[in-house]
């Protein structure tokens, strides 16, 4: 059965779901933008009765105390919350896995304390040279100042809507439960969860030092900049680029599994939310080109920097679950828990 608690830590308050089950074998489950804790019940529900599991609502996320996020850091600040509350919880080492953004969150892990993760599992992951503004697989920024990316990016009405709590299906661009049935998951399924799948997503905090965050005007196309705040200034590549680099040079011998769904719109070499490929589609006014700024190629992007940690001596695989989107855990949960759990059992 789960529980769920909230855990005092040096930084702040975490809201977490748990098994509570007494085990050496932890798993930790990190969650990814516009969700929580929520979307990874029934993975935790489905783990092998020896594990003990614990789901985390990011800060910014969920139930968690809200508290500002400081993008300067990328998604370091995660990363150390995380370990703030392992400590907490009295964890010394765990299995992670992270789902689209908490990929991230992951990376990060792996590179600041790789002593204390068992194995990470990848679920269709942010690349780990950020979200826009990138035009190759090494991550070449498309401009200097990274325009394209961060907080200015994201549609000001969807944002609106989540911040009002909006549950309609009102506006078909915009409505978080459109985006959710669009792009989490291959259309036409629907999860029987979907109810309280929707509630997890806009229960993220929205503001200009949250969801999305700040931005800066740029002379470059589209003309806006990241800023400082909130997690998608914290997933472009001005700050994710500098952790990426640290990452393929740690050495790490992690065992990593990636799971991706075949169609997923969000993260992908075509990506739906990307300015370039919106540029492309003539969706975004005054487009520069593919020369100057191309779809980001975030799938090449994943395989390019786990390439270079298996030249380090860390070993990947890479599944990809068919017709399904962003999410498989949840599209084909079976599917997923059948790879994951046979990932858990080869590193444990």
């Amino acid at each position: 059965m789960l529980h769920t608690k909230k855990i005092k830590t040096p930084s702040l308050t975490q809201h977490i779901i748990t098994n509570d089950v007494s085990s050496d074998e932890v798993v930790l489950f990190i969650h990814g933008n516009a969700s929580s804790s929520v979307f990874w019940e029934e993975q935790m529900e489905m783990l092998p009765p020896n594990y003990r599991s614990i789901a985390v609502d990011l800060r910014g996320y969920g139930e968690t105390e809200p508290v500002v996020h400081d993008a300067t850091q990328g998604c370091l600040q995660w990363a150390t919350d995380i370990l703030e509350l392992m400590d907490e919880l009295k964890v010394e080492k765990c299995h992670v896995v992270g789902h689209s953004m908490g990929g991230s969150a992951v990376y990060n892990l792996l590179t600041i304390a790789p002593d204390r993760i068992v194995s990470a599992t990848l679920v269709a992951p942010a690349s780990p040279f950020g979200f826009g503004g990138t035009k190759d697989e090494i991550g070449t920024p498309c401009y200097s100042d990274f325009a394209g990316s961060g907080g200015g990016t994201v549609n000001a009405e969807f944002a609106r809507r989540m911040k009002e709590g909006d549950t309609s299906e009102e506006d078909p661009n915009a409505s978080p439960r459109v985006v959710m049935n669009s792009f989490y998951w291959k259309p036409p399924f629907r999860p029987a969860r979907e109810e309280k799948l929707l509630l997890s997503m806009i229960s993220e905090r929205v503001g200009e030092d949250a969801y999305p965050g700040d931005f800066v005007a740029s002379e470059n196309w589209p003309n806006v900049a990241p800023g400082i705040y909130g997690p998608v200034n914290a997933s472009s590549p001005k700050y994710a680029i500098p952790a990426a680099e640290k990452l393929m040079k740690s050495g790490i011998q992690t065992p990593i599994l990636w799971v991706r769904g075949s169609d997923d719109q969000i993260v992908s070499d075509n990506s739906f939310f990307e300015m370039g490929t919106l540029g492309k589609l003539g969706l975004i006014p005054g487009y520069p080109g593919e020369e100057v700024y191309p779809s980001q190629p975030m799938i090449a992007q994943t395989r390019y920097v786990l390439e270079k940690l298996k030249e380090g001596g860390a070993t990947y695989k890479e599944v990809v679950i068919e017709e399904t989107g962003h999410t498989p855990y949840i599209e084909k949960p079976s599917e997923f828990a059948a790879v994951f759990h046979t990932h858990l059992k080869e590193t444990a």
